[in-house]
């Protein structure tokens, strides 16, 4: 077959999979390959998967399916991520239009496996070296206005129900010196905010650097407005990192903090390694760091085993708290994780059920987080156009997006005063000059 021209990547799930979507596309493109116009017209197509969601592999396989065009030909076709680390060769005999499978800590030997796809083969690469692939990746070239930068990668906490552990390996920090390079060239590159990625991103650590310490050296760097980072673990919210909300105003009032459960049974169950109080511990101390934070969380109902008092008790967790904005999800099994075998696995329409009363609390508080915040003035980053003529939208300082109509460019910050709340953002006006200004 003849080497491929053009290429398109189609990322799922999660924020690391983004980045490794554009670090694969750097990849490709260091190959002298360019983007097709039309993900159906290019010449090889990566799919880059995530396990977390119900049924993963079979969407992955229904994707692959519809790479077939409409005279017989397809694109190469590869399996990125983590569908294609749990799977590995099986996906292979799965399914014959699959050319490559290759894992999320093995996707910087990509152009190498294509050069295979050239001679004939069909190879799997699904090793998990420690942060190989970092020193392999080309040095950053394309940078948005916002940014991912992964400083964090696998996890040793092995929640009964996550594949994480198994999908992107043990838990490892990239040495502080290379994200302080490449943060700085993204900056150069145009970069305002960077978000610092990881499956347990507070417990990065270089020597003695923690997470705040690495805050505190990003923070300086010019052109750089704000910092943010996802995802966290309860038992790794320092105090240090804690105080970093109150001292270091380049990092932003938001917080992402799953506790997943509001009872202390159903914890230990999952292997969560904290308490509801350990949680609500660390939620008073942040808090009382930064009072104007927003807080998000992650929420899994239908735990096998979980009654109505325990799901009780996650609704008093959630009440307790008030979120801003948070994410729910049903319970489903995957397959060689410790909660797929557990017994009193719960009905399907009992969990859905519980679904349904705790997203209406959670979208009760939603809005009326951003309710408070009509009649306010804040800051704003341009990160993209709206679908009105003269209107762009902008990040608030607490993940929001906000509609507002003015000429600003993308990447200005910009002063507003919301105006109006919508069902999941808001509408802002531009201060006028003169006016007081936003803190």
């Amino acid at each position: 077959m003849t080497a491929p021209r053009t290429f398109a990547i189609k990322s799922f799930g999660c924020q690391m999979n983004v980045y490794d979507g554009e670090r694969m596309a750097e990849l490709l493109g260091a190959e002298g390959m360019t983007p097709a116009e039309s993900g159906a017209d290019a010449d090889i197509v990566v799919l880059n998967t995530c396990h977390i969601r119900d049924k993963a592999a079979e969407k992955a396989y229904s994707e692959v399916g519809r790479l077939r065009r409409e005279d017989g030909t397809r694109p190469v076709i590869a399996l990125a991520g983590c569908v294609a680390q749990a799977e590995g060769a099986e996906a292979k005999r799965r399914s014959k239009a699959i050319d490559v499978v290759v894992g999320p800590q093995a996707y910087h030997r990509l152009p190498q496996l294509l050069r295979e796809v050239e001679a004939g083969g069909r190879p799997v690469d699904t090793d998990l070296p420690p942060l190989d692939k970092f020193a392999a990746l080309p040095r950053r070239r394309r940078a948005g206005v916002s940014a991912f930068l992964s400083v964090q990668e696998g996890c040793d906490k092995f929640c009964t129900y996550c594949v994480v552990p198994y999908t992107r390996g043990a838990e490892v920090s990239r040495p502080i010196g290379d994200l302080l390079d490449e943060a700085a060239r993204l900056v150069e590159g145009g970069t305002r905010e960077l978000t610092l990625l990881g499956q347990n991103v507070n417990a990065w650590e270089d020597g003695g650097e923690t997470l705040a310490s690495l805050i505190r050296r990003l923070a300086p760097l010019q052109g750089l407005e704000r910092i943010r980072y996802t995802t966290s673990h309860p038992i790794n919210m320092g105090d240090d990192l804690i105080a970093a909300h109150a001292e270091v105003p380049e990092l932003m009032p938001y917080l992402h903090l799953p506790v997943q459960a509001g009872s202390d049974r159903i914890l230990k169950a999952m292997n969560r390694h904290h308490t509801a109080d350990d949680y609500l511990a660390a939620i008073s101390k942040v808090r009382a760091a930064n009072p104007a934070i927003a807080l998000s969380g992650d929420f899994i109902v239908g735990f096998p085993g979980e009654t109505e008092e325990d799901f009780a008790a996650t609704l008093r967790i959630v009440a307790q708290v008030g979120y801003a904005s948070a994410f729910t999800f049903k319970y489903s099994p995957r397959p060689g994780t410790p909660a797929a075998t557990m017994n009193d696995q719960v009905p399907e329409r009992v969990k859905d059920e519980r679904l349904q009363r705790l997203q209406a609390l959670v979208m009760e508080q939603s809005r009326a987080f951003n309710a408070s915040k009509v009649g306010t003035e804040t800051r704003i980053l341009i990160d993209r156009v709206g679908r009105k003529p003269g209107q762009m939208i902008g990040k608030s300082p607490w993940l929001q997006s906000i509609f507002v109509d003015t000429d600003a460019g993308i990447g200005d910050m910009i002063d507003v005063r919301l105006t109006a709340a919508l069902p999941n953002s808001l509408a802002g006006e531009l201060i006028a000059p003169g006016s007081k200004q936003a803190a």
